[in-house]
């Protein structure tokens, strides 16, 4: 650090902000520093750094699954917030809450600065050791009280009521629901109790439901039209729980050679790439997961960096897309 301080012509201490408050040095002179520090071939040793100071600029996340792009979508709102702030984002991955104890023991073991969770699902062991370990946690998707910290997100609940409601709306009465039979995944659970809500307010059974693990993927929407059909031949429309099984319902319909939506209605959740892509255009929920991790970042920077928060909860609106499955 030195050595780029004399050959840039500035302060040691320039040369440390330019890699740790950035927004700090002006442009150009950070340009200098970092055109220096490149050509000496300078790395900082963030360990050192963090013992020095007692600061770790790193901050955690875990996140249940990387098959679900609305989670790399929070991801990457998430990481370029903190990339503006000089933080740098660790990940982990766990599918369910005995393991993200687990997680959260080793991630808590390389003392980050805060913590980002997904949901409220944890064990009260997990609470329980972030708690004593007095770190910042921002739990993603979800806009009721937080269990540890801090939330952002919206009403799952309520998305998927409005969406089943559209679908009542269209004159629709014997509508079934497809979705993953994980009594512990709280996104799914919270999604189908919103459905059934909406039947039972509209005075249809809500009890036309299927589901299987979430490995059958697309083959989860064919499986659900036969065996709902099945159950009640007046089926006229399904309610996902995600994207990717109301895509492989619309597969089923096309194979039927049922016409959308005069025949059959198809609703989904998320708005993933395929959903504007395949026919006709799935009528889905559009969950905003970038601007659901950059609210997650700015509230744990807050938190970090001045020990308070603006608000515990902060909520990012969800939309329902139209398209011509419904």
């Amino acid at each position: 650090m030195a050595d780029i301080a004399a050959a840039a012509g500035v302060s040691p201490m320039t040369v440390s902000n330019c890699f740790k408050s950035p927004h700090k040095v002006h442009a150009d002179t950070r340009s200098k520093v970092m055109a220096m520090a490149a050509t000496l071939g300078y790395v900082p040793n963030l360990i050192a750094s963090n013992l020095a100071s007692g600061n770790n600029r790193t901050v955690a996340a875990l996140v249940p699954s990387l098959r679900n792009s609305n989670f790399a979508k929070t991801l990457e709102g998430l990481s370029d917030y903190l990339r503006t702030r000089s933080y740098e984002l660790l990940l982990a991955v766990a599918e369910h809450p005995e393991l993200e104890e687990r997680v959260v023991r080793g991630l808590l073991g390389r003392r980050p600065a805060g913590i980002i969770m997904t949901g409220s699902a944890h064990s009260e062991e997990t609470i329980n050791l972030i708690r004593q370990a007095d770190v910042p946690v921002v739990e993603t998707w979800r806009d009721t009280a937080p269990s540890i910290d801090m939330a952002v997100g919206f009403s799952l609940f309520d998305a998927a009521r409005d969406i089943a409601n559209m679908m009542v709306g269209k004159g629709l009465q014997h509508i079934g629901w497809a979705g993953y039979n994980d009594p512990d995944n709280e996104r799914y659970v919270q999604r189908r109790q919103g459905f059934q809500q909406a039947m039972t307010e509209a005075g249809l059974r809500s009890d036309l439901l299927f589901h299987t693990p979430e490995s059958a993927g697309f083959a989860t929407g064919r499986l659900a039209i036969e065996t709902l059909t099945r159950q009640e031949p007046r089926l006229q429309g399904l309610c996902c729980v995600t994207d990717v099984v109301a895509a492989g319902a619309l597969f089923e319909c096309m194979r039927r050679g049922w016409r959308l939506p005069e025949q059959f209605s198809v609703a989904g959740y998320g708005d993933y790439e395929i959903a504007s892509e395949v026919p006709p255009g799935l009528t889905t929920v559009k969950t905003n997961g970038k601007d659901i991790g950059r609210a997650a970042g700015e509230m744990l920077v807050q938190k970090i960096e001045t020990g308070r928060v603006d608000s515990i909860i902060r909520k990012v609106p969800y939309e329902i897309i139209i398209r011509h499955s419904l």
